[in-house]
């Protein structure tokens, strides 16, 4: 493992947004994560940085938990050292891994949790966290997905006492700039090898 480059993959100067917490560094260091690794989770910690931000300021009724939308962001995919070949070729098996890879590292579930629920925002319990890791894991490189918004999309709309076409229209502005920097976001993801 080279740490110098994956270091300032995930926290050096040129990159896009914010680097890492260093919570999150210090995690992906000790686990051997490759450079790639790092530079995706910087890119989706930093578009979930921007999308919280905008919804504290825009749909202050909605109630989050932003610090573990944070964490959640910057380490859902530290399954991925576990099944590397994931990195390239999509595939699940790398969220239950992730899940218990933190959980044996002293993450608390609450928080190690999003490693296993960011791909599958349908299923029971969900909770508004878990569909902001999930929204903030898409639209990074502009991806966007219809089912998994309109759960978000319902929820500003219930917590904000507003009907939903206007938390729809209101959430849509928001991911459309995100997805905006889309192209610079995965230049800088490829540009470290997998």
């Amino acid at each position: 493992m080279n740490v110098g480059l994956l270091e300032r993959a995930m926290v050096g100067p040129g990159g896009p947004g914010r680097g890492l917490p260093p919570e999150a560094v210090e995690l992906l260091v000790a686990v051997g994560a490759p450079a790639r690794l790092g530079a995706h989770l910087r890119l989706v910690y930093d578009v979930a940085w921007e999308l919280t931000g905008w919804l504290v300021g825009a749909h202050p009724g909605l109630v989050f938990d932003r610090e573990a939308v944070l964490f959640g962001a910057a380490t859902h995919d530290i399954g991925k050292v576990v099944h590397r070949e994931e990195l390239s070729v999509p595939g699940v098996r790398h969220e239950a891994a992730g899940r218990r890879l933190l959980v044996q590292r002293g993450v608390p579930e609450r928080l190690a949790r999003f490693a296993g629920t960011h791909g599958s925002w349908t299923a029971e319990g969900v909770g508004v966290e878990d569909l902001l890791v999930s929204v903030a894991d898409k639209v990074w490189k502009a991806k966007r997905v219809e089912d998994l918004e309109q759960l978000l999309t319902e929820r500003i709309a219930v917590a904000s006492g507003v009907a939903v076409w206007e938390a729809f229209v209101s959430l849509d502005d928001c991911l459309q700039g995100l997805a905006a920097g889309a192209d610079v976001r995965l230049a800088f993801q490829n540009a470290f090898a997998v």
